[in-house]
């Protein structure tokens, strides 16, 4: 399986920040956004690797990441996308570097707690289709919602105004090769854009999507709020892990 991290995009919600530079190399706690997504893909197994990004500062990312050797990878690769085209549009410049085979997508501004190991080892044995992982929230009007039924998914809805389930779509996809095929079929939404959420609902419709439950906590970073929220959740668990690791040690100072 690859691995593909989408890091492209203006960020405007994000300004005056994103004006500088990409979203996506703002920090949270100690390290720059795009390290959380990699390191996901990387937990879970997978070595080859792929950066979609874009705009002024997409050279940075090379200069900050060059060949993943910080990540116990020998090579990286890249690709750009021009414009605001969604995800969905970003995820076809990939299709090369697929090469026909599965695909984990992470979108960059998306962080975990947990590790994504198990449902990755699962979707490996799935012959056909999608696997996406889901997450009970609070406030499910903010994503794309799952309405499942029967242990399978029936439906997936962009920000409904009264969802139908609490379960959220992470920006964590595993794909098929035919999700390229998918891709090309799609038409610009209201926004304009290509959307992920057209290509779950295509595997939904033939009945190929499977999913799990993420463990832990998870969040974006695409707003101050969520930003904010990012980075105190990774402080809180990194001083957890210095604490446990130095009462273990006898050497806790805190």
């Amino acid at each position: 399986m690859k691995g593909i991290v989408l890091a492209g995009g203006t960020g405007s919600r994000l300004f005056p920040l994103t004006k500088i530079t990409n979203k996506h190399l703002l920090p949270i706690y100690d390290r720059p956004m795009i390290y959380y997504p990699i390191q996901t893909l990387v937990d879970a197994g997978i070595r080859d690797i792929m950066i979609v990004t874009g705009g002024r500062n997409s050279g940075d990312f090379l200069r900050l990441l060059a060949n993943g050797k910080e990540f116990g990878l020998k090579h990286i690769n890249y690709t750009y996308q021009e414009g605001e085209g969604g995800i969905a549009d970003a995820l076809a410049l990939a299709e090369h570097f697929a090469d026909g085979q599965q695909i984990c997508v992470v979108l960059g501004d998306n962080i975990i707690e947990g590790s994504i190991r198990a449902a990755a080892g699962q979707f490996r044995n799935q012959a056909v289709g999608a696997h996406i992982l889901l997450k009970e929230v609070k406030d499910a009007e903010r994503f794309g919602v799952a309405e499942v039924d029967g242990g399978r998914i029936v439906g997936i809805e962009e920000k409904p105004r009264q969802p139908k389930s609490n379960y959220a779509v992470t920006g964590i996809y595993m794909y098929d090769a035919s999700v390229f095929e998918k891709i090309k079929t799609l038409v610009p939404s209201g926004r304009g854009e290509l959307e992920i959420t057209d290509v779950n609902n295509a595997y939904i419709r033939e009945g190929t999507m499977t999913f799990s439950f993420l463990d832990g906590w998870w969040t974006d970073a695409g707003t101050f709020d969520s930003l904010l929220r990012a980075t105190n959740l990774v402080a809180q668990s990194a001083v957890g892990k210095h604490s446990e690791e130095d009462v273990m040690e006898g050497t806790v100072q805190i």
